[in-house]
């Protein structure tokens, strides 16, 4: 049988190559922030917010200067890291979802919790989903064990008439006819814990520390086999909120304020690992969705619902004691969409190969191997609704679509408009157009565009649909 040959090559391997088997699979922390900008932590330059918990991750680990998210709006970014792919390629580029929408992350893409679990870990979401509220997308039938959180954005509310009434379960105690005449509020929110509604309308004051004590619970839960714990933060997405512990606590007003909580709250994961003695072999990755709503870009241009780098380029930083080199920065070009293969790797197993996977292995770049450079030879921006941007390869970045701050103008028809081309090494804030003394840096990343374009086309999957 085919057991049985797999166990005698197992007992004639030599001890050392069996040795390396056996080791415990490594543990997976991701903690997604909303609407945080590049600007918004004080390891990238925050004066008025302090985050000594997250910076710790900086000066224990690696930070990334070049990280790229795939869309400067939430719904698509969060498609990226779930399957490792532009959103364009799964039907999920035109903006966000909301509370009447019939569309969600299709059943048949295999998520990161997908291909985790099936290497043997336990896995939780715990945070804002926003890739299907309708029982079919939920996270549980995407590859958790358990999910506990909100279902799509924090201002969002729920109209009368809506679907989502009649497909969830309500706890016991929750009335129905209260719920489906939320659209009368602004953000009337429902929380969940797997696939029922307990809470309605969720206080969101509380919400950045219920969800750390749930991700600890978690942890100490399954301190003894691998876990993928996936931290997706309401928060600082607008409106803002935050608990009395921490109000009025920063110089930074309000924002800073929930940001000094979401600080806060990554020291105590970090602590938690510590606590349960898993901190060695565990790897925790802190970034965000899209630019920032309300925060700070940094000395990046653009905003969320742009792909002006600040609309697109996140935060970055990883840590794991004895994996990933201490204080390291990586100034490679490196995207959401190789967190999918890069930790499939890392469990013992690798991205799907029956379909086309837009991220990359990035672990030469994590561990700091010398020499390591970007495995992508370009990397591509998308609008708000998925209209191809930009493209970026090496320092070069080429705008095909004049630059709006924000996402519904997109729709309107474009005035004519020239290619312009940056130099990100020289001139990070995207001010001086360089495409006249660079007519062949243009017509090369025209091509790349051309290219992509063409077999994304070619090659892209259906929306899951109800």
């Amino acid at each position: 049988s085919l057991a049985a040959g797999a166990a005698a090559a197992m007992l004639a391997r030599p001890g050392w190559a069996r040795a390396a088997e056996d080791r415990p699979k490594p543990n997976f922390v991701v903690i997604f922030a909303d609407d945080q900008g590049y600007g918004d932590l004080a390891c990238y330059g925050a004066t008025k917010i302090k985050t000594p918990n997250i910076d710790r991750m900086a000066a224990e680990g690696m930070k990334f200067t070049d990280f790229y998210v795939s869309t400067p709006v939430c719904t698509p970014t969060r498609s990226s890291l779930m399957t490792g792919c532009y959103p364009r390629r799964i039907g999920l580029e035109k903006h966000v979802l909301f509370p009447n929408s019939t569309i969600g992350l299709n059943p048949d893409e295999i998520t990161i919790a997908e291909l985790l679990k099936a290497q043997g870990y336990a896995t939780a979401c715990i945070g804002k989903w926003h890739l299907g509220h309708h029982n079919k997308f939920l996270p549980t039938r995407q590859g958790f064990d358990s999910y506990f959180g909100i279902p799509f954005s924090n201002d969002m509310s729920l109209p009368a008439n809506m679907a989502f009434a009649k497909d969830v379960k309500l706890a016991e105690g929750l009335d129905v006819e209260k719920l489906k005449a939320g659209g009368k509020a602004r953000s009337t929110v429902p929380l969940m814990r797997n696939e029922e509604v307990i809470e309605y309308p969720v206080d969101q004051s509380t919400l950045t520390e219920r969800y750390t004590a749930e991700a600890c619970k978690f942890i100490a839960a399954n301190k003894d086999k691998p876990f993928f714990l996936y931290l997706p933060h309401t928060m600082p997405h607008y409106p803002l909120h935050v608990s009395e512990k921490f109000k009025g606590k920063s110089e930074g007003k309000l924002f800073g304020d929930v940001i000094e909580c979401l600080d806060w709250s990554t020291g105590q994961i970090l602590q938690a690992l510590k606590e349960s003695s898993i901190d060695e072999r565990t790897l925790v990755i802190y970034t965000s969705d899209n630019g920032p709503a309300a925060g700070s870009a940094g000395p990046l241009k653009g905003r969320k619902g742009s792909p002006w780098e600040g609309g697109v380029r996140e935060p970055c930083l990883m840590r794991w004691p004895g994996k990933v080199p201490a204080g390291a920065v990586c100034k490679e070009i490196a995207t959401i969409m190789d967190v999918l293969p890069t930790l499939a790797k890392l469990a013992g197993t690798a991205a799907p190969t029956d379909r086309v996977i837009d991220g990359k292995d990035i672990w030469p770049l994590v561990s700091g191997q010398a020499g390591a450079k970007t495995p992508h030879e370009a990397f591509f921006y998308h609008t708000p609704w998925g209209k191809l941007a930009a493209v970026r390869s090496g320092k070069w970045k080429l705008h095909i679509v004049p630059q709006r701050n924000r996402a519904k103008r997109d729709k309107k028809k474009a005035p004519p408009f020239k290619p312009t081309l940056y130099d990100l090494d020289a001139d990070l804030g995207e001010t001086n157009n360089v495409a006249a003394q660079n007519p062949d840096v243009v017509k090369r990343l025209t091509d790349l565009l051309e290219k992509f374009d063409a077999e994304i086309k070619a090659n892209s999957r259906p929306v899951g649909k109800i």
